[in-house]
């Protein structure tokens, strides 16, 4: 195997951190609130992902409609993961009906 491929492959399956801010509906109940932010962070655990921060920012006004919502629950959680697994993620959010946004930013060089 050459030696660039070598080096693509294992660089593959380091794993880099990444800033993740999404925004959860704003009518959606306290319980299944934590349960969404549970179940996002178990996404990312379940993928050898390491979380090192949550934070929830609770309910805040948006800048512009989204779904006919004018506000949202917003959470960021900070983690590092491979960047194999992020598509992955980045699916999962976009087919969740309580996520109207999200935005995914990788930390660092």
């Amino acid at each position: 195997m050459p030696r660039k491929l070598r080096e693509k492959k294992t660089e593959s399956k380091k794993s880099q951190d990444y800033e993740l801010i999404y925004v959860i509906r704003p009518d959606t109940p306290d319980e299944d609130l934590e349960t969404r932010v549970n179940t996002v962070s178990q996404f990312i655990t379940g993928r050898e992902g390491v979380i090192s921060d949550v934070q929830k920012w609770g309910k805040k006004k948006l800048a512009y409609p989204i779904k006919h919502f004018l506000e949202g629950n917003y959470v960021l959680t900070r983690f590092s993961i491979s960047p194999a697994r992020c598509k992955e993620l980045e699916a999962n959010l976009k087919i969740s009906e309580d996520i109207l946004r999200h935005l995914l930013v990788k930390v660092g060089s």
